[in-house]
């Protein structure tokens, strides 16, 4: 069951969750929600554990360009918002929402960051009070995770005394069109109270909520979200690697299928995936269906063995490049454009760019990066040089491989004499070939 949350309704409820609002977590997903909360009226408390990130914030620094800075200062300044990592902070609360990373771990679904959130909200929770997750995670987390741990930790009953909420977060980091704000929220609960409650109070946020009627639908729907992308981009990467041996033009041939008006919708290929959604959520619905169904999801298990080998794929098509030009790798000096998952952002988890990054220098080359986003902590980690998109740094290396395609960046000293694999389909010129 789907349906619209009628105005009405929204509005009485509204009263009955106006007050204090919890954040846990204040990531690329908890920050924006705290953010709407704010400017909805709450008083909100993001809660964090990572200290770093809670002293940037409670200085008005935000670590997204999704969250201008101005904006952070601007909630601090109204009284209404406060960045800690002090756990007291969340008493008398109304409303807590959980945005804490679900990883895997040995290949399994590691709901620890959930386990400890839903504990510490409930030694908070009183009467009347919604929670809502919206953590990606596996189809039944809600109710045989979350609501046992509130439950025994408050002494309280979920339906009856508190509400409990799902909630997936559709985060697009970079997105200008489609922000937190704008994007169609789902909303669910464990029982219709839970479900108009945690309606009327993303009500208050986002432009449009759409009801699902229970928190396993809208844990699948959100698995399902990403697997479909996950296997749509393997399966034009497989096609670029298949294209490539047989001399074809992919991006030509994507273009060409693209501009049939129904039946199709394009993706392109790349050096691989990145974030927290594809690399890791379409294992959590493949962990499912094996562990409750007993057989494998093979869709998401070949769309996972092509999409994490794609770097070591890159690494073969520059190598491949540089043996032609009399150059060995392992005596290379390779400049790489772009080492976050994503254009126009700093978010580098499970980017492909670094693991490209990686498999290069253990092969003994000379590695240098352009990226504007990312700071310094992740080049000192991978060993990496910062370097200038400029004409003399394009010289001076063996190849230049476009990992992400930042628009803030000139890629005109690209394609003239240096060799470039792009993977992106950015730049143009002689020298260059793409994925």
């Amino acid at each position: 069951m789907i349906r619209t949350l009628n105005n009405s309704l929204r509005h009485t409820l509204d009263d009955e969750l106006a007050g204090r609002v919890i954040v846990v977590g204040q990531g690329y997903v908890g920050l924006p929600l705290a953010m709407a909360a704010v400017a909805a009226g709450y008083d909100v408390v993001g809660l964090d554990t990572n200290i770093e990130r809670i002293k940037r914030l409670a200085g008005g620094e935000s670590f997204t360009a999704d969250v201008p800075d101005a904006e952070v200062a601007a909630a601090l300044a109204s009284g209404r918002y406060q960045a800690t990592d002090d756990i007291a902070a969340c008493a008398d609360f109304s409303v807590a929402v959980i945005t804490v990373p679900t990883p895997l771990t040995d290949g399994e679904p590691d709901l620890t960051y959930v386990r400890q959130a839903a504990s510490t909200l409930a030694d908070a929770l009183t009467p009347g009070a919604l929670v809502v997750l919206e953590s990606t995670t596996y189809p039944g987390t809600t109710e045989e995770i979350v609501v046992p741990i509130l439950e025994t930790g408050s002494g309280l009953v979920a339906g009856r005394d508190f509400f409990v909420g799902y909630s997936p977060e559709r985060i697009d980091p970079g997105n200008p069109t489609w922000t937190f704000t704008t994007t169609p929220k789902l909303v669910s609960g464990i029982d219709e109270a839970s479900r108009r409650a945690t309606g009327a109070f993303y009500g208050r946020l986002v432009e449009r909520t759409v009801t699902v009627g229970g928190t396993r639908e809208a844990e699948l729907a959100k698995l399902i979200e990403n697997t479909f992308r996950h296997v749509n981009v393997a399966l034009v990467n497989e096609l670029a690697m298949f294209a490539a041996e047989l001399d074809i033009d992919i991006w030509a041939a994507l273009d060409a299928a693209a501009t049939k008006p129904f039946g199709f919708m394009r993706f392109t290929p790349g050096p691989g995936v990145g974030g927290h959604c594809l690399p890791i959520d379409p294992s959590y619905l493949s962990w499912t269906i094996r562990r409750h169904v007993g057989r494998p999801f093979r869709f998401v298990e070949l769309a996972n063995d092509i999409n994490e080998h794609m770097p070591n794929y890159v690494v073969q098509r520059a190598a491949a490049t540089l043996n032609r030009a009399g150059v060995a790798l392992s005596r290379s000096t390779i400049l790489l454009v772009g080492l976050a998952y994503k254009r126009d952002t700093a978010d580098a988890r499970e980017s492909p760019a670094v693991r490209v990054a990686e498999l290069l220098r253990r092969d003994g080359a000379r590695v240098l990066a352009v990226d504007p986003h990312v700071d310094d902590t992740l080049f000192e980690r991978l060993g990496v040089t910062r370097s200038e998109l400029d004409p003399d740094s394009v010289a001076a290396a063996d190849i230049v491989i476009v990992l992400t395609d930042h628009s803030t960046l000139d890629y005109t000293a690209l394609g003239s004499t240096t060799p470039v694999l792009d993977t992106r389909h950015r730049t143009e010129g002689p020298h260059v070939e793409y994925l």
